[in-house]
C-alpha cells in the first residue's frame, strides 16, 4: 500500500513540475516576442526625439513591456490608442511614457 502511495506521489510531483515548466516556457517566449515587438514600435515612436532619443527609447520600452506590446502610433500623441500606456505615471505623477 505504501509503495502505491509513493508511486502516485511521484507521478503527481512529476505532473506538477511539467506543468510549471510549460508555463515558464510560454511566458519566456511571450516576453521575447513582446520585447522584439516593442523595440520596433519604440524606434518609430522615438525617431524624432532629438533632445533625448535614448531616454525616449528607455521609457517607451518600459511602458510597452508593461502594456503587453501596446505603443501608440506616430511620433507623439495618439495615447488614447493604448490606455495602459497613457495612464502610466512617474513617481512625481507626470506621464511616464513618451
Amino acid at each position: 500500500m505504501t509503495m502505491k502511495k509513493a508511486v502516485y506521489a511521484s507521478l503527481l510531483l512529476l505532473a506538477l513540475l511539467l506543468a510549471i515548466s510549460c508555463q515558464v516556457g510560454f511566458h519566456l517566449h511571450h516576453n521575447i516576442i513582446t520585447t522584439i515587438s516593442c523595440n520596433g514600435k519604440c524606434s518609430t515612436r522615438c525617431e524624432n526625439a532629438h533632445a533625448r532619443p535614448q531616454r525616449c527609447m528607455k521609457y517607451c520600452n518600459i511602458c510597452c513591456n508593461k502594456c503587453t506590446g501596446c505603443v501608440p502610433s506616430g511620433h507623439s500623441g495618439n495615447k488614447d490608442e493604448c490606455p495602459c500606456y497613457r495612464d502610466m505615471k512617474s513617481a512625481a505623477g507626470k506621464p511616464k511614457c513618451p
